[in-house]
């Protein structure tokens, strides 16, 4: 199958069946293996740079369609997005993309839309540029020109202003390093490093957090070097410095309350006895697997519960606890971009009462005196600052409390709290307070 084949299959079945991006695209690249590492490579990018830019894309396809492009069939549409993709954001020849586009449809034995597809195509290849609104309407200009929906754009312009709002809008739109966390609990960060080049890999520590290492996007992450020896685990640099800056004391106890996927927990495992729970029993399996490759099942422990109610007295007391909520996800969008049109301007609320539920119950089970690091992955202050502000004025007995941290150690604070923002910096979108019980 050719590569825009691969694509068309991949991005129709995201359409058709709500899916993760990355699950559908590794699950259709395990069916369909390429030999060579470049076409694997392609059709990453097509996926993702078809699904980042699917915004833009629709704009310029829907002025030249006779069709509703709802109405379309999921291939079909893939394929038009496909062949508009590398026209106007890839080096690949004009003629190539629409010839090769077409014969992928007949490869997927979709002939008869070959010429609908053919013909739009060979229209839009006749463009110096693509069409966008008129500037005059900054909201829909970049919400059309950055491929983010108008009611994003517009909370973004509200919350951080139009700079820092374009320059998330383009940083979304490019793609995220492979960033890794080092195991400390099996080596350090500069052994790594060095292991890592002397394999060949461009590896460069991270900027912020003082355990992390990025490399060039890989294929297959388990094909790299200390992936079996679990010497590190994939998390990005922002969702590193949760534990970085939750500075939680040698020795303690925690329950991380929303685990799964199992990053921070196993970040905690390192040096920390952690009761990771999750309301899904099938998520607490990747935990369980991560932690025995780590090397951390003695101090990591996989439960399941609901995180809306207290932990079971039976499971014993805490000195800490984590709350990585589930939130909008708002900051992980160039990780995650068919997120940015599925999510809905009502669904920050609904999540922030969710959050509040969680935050309410587990703060229960902290004794006086210890600590609670509430994070989320959005850039929503109703989820982040608001959120935490909100349980602070209904709980005297609570107060945020920043780290102390080596002079080496830097972590972007805003008001005391730990807060990173996708743009220049490279890294996504978090929030995390620091809370102390005072009584």
């Amino acid at each position: 199958m050719n590569t825009r084949a691969i694509a068309i299959q991949v991005l129709s079945r995201v359409r058709a069946t709500d899916a993760y991006l990355n699950v559908v695209l590794d699950a259709q690249l395990s069916e369909t293996p390429l030999e060579d590492a470049r076409d694997t490579g392609l059709v990453t990018e097509l996926a993702y740079g078809t699904t980042r830019r699917e915004l833009t894309l629709d704009y310029a396809l829907a002025r030249y369609s006779d069709r509703k492009l709802a109405a379309l069939e999921d291939r079909v549409l893939a394929a038009l997005r496909v062949g508009a993709y590398q026209l106007f954001f890839t080096r690949v020849p004009r003629r190539a993309a629409v010839a090769e586009t077409v014969e992928a449809l007949k490869e997927l034995g979709l002939s008869r839309a070959t010429g609908f597809v053919n013909a739009i195509l060979r229209k839009l290849s006749a463009l110096e540029a693509l069409p966008l609104p008129d500037p005059g309407d900054k909201v829909q200009h970049l919400a059309v020109r950055e491929s983010h929906p108008e009611w994003l754009v517009r909370r973004w312009l509200r919350h951080f202003g139009r700079e820092r709002c374009e320059a998330m809008l383009k940083a979304d739109n490019e793609p995220a390093p492979l960033t890794l966390r080092v195991n400390t609990a099996k080596t350090t960060r500069e052994a790594l490093l060095a292991q890592l080049r002397e394999a060949g890999l461009a590896a460069e520590p991270t900027r912020f957090s003082p355990v992390g290492l990025t490399l060039p996007a890989a294929g297959h992450v388990e094909d790299l070097f200390g992936y079996d020896e679990g010497l590190w685990q994939v998390q990005d640099e922002a969702a590193q410095l949760v534990g970085v800056y939750g500075a939680l004391p040698d020795g303690a106890r925690v329950l991380d309350a929303c685990a799964a996927p199992g990053g921070k927990a196993c970040h905690l495992a390192e040096r920390l006895t952690v009761v990771a729970t999750d309301v899904h029993a099938h998520k607490l399996r990747k935990i369980d697997a991560e932690a025995r490759r780590l090397g951390l099942t003695e101090r990591l422990t996989a439960r399941q519960h609901d995180a809306t109610q207290p932990p079971p007295e039976a499971w014993g007391g805490f000195h800490a606890a984590l709350v990585d909520a589930p939130c909008s996800g708002l900051g992980t969008l160039r990780r995650h971009p068919e997120l940015r049109y599925r999510r809905k301007e009502e669904d920050i609320g609904r999540l922030a009462a969710l959050q509040t539920r969680i935050l309410e119950a587990t703060q229960e089970a902290v004794p006086p005196g210890g600590l609670l690091v509430y994070a989320v992955c959005t850039t929503e202050p109703q989820e982040g600052p608001d959120q935490v502000e909100l349980f602070l004025r209904s709980h005297p007995e609570w107060t945020a409390e920043p780290p102390v941290l080596p002079a080496e150690v830097q972590v972007p604070l805003w008001q005391s709290y730990l807060r990173t923002l996708p743009g220049p910096e490279g890294m996504d979108g978090f929030f995390a307070a620091r809370l102390r019980r005072l009584y």
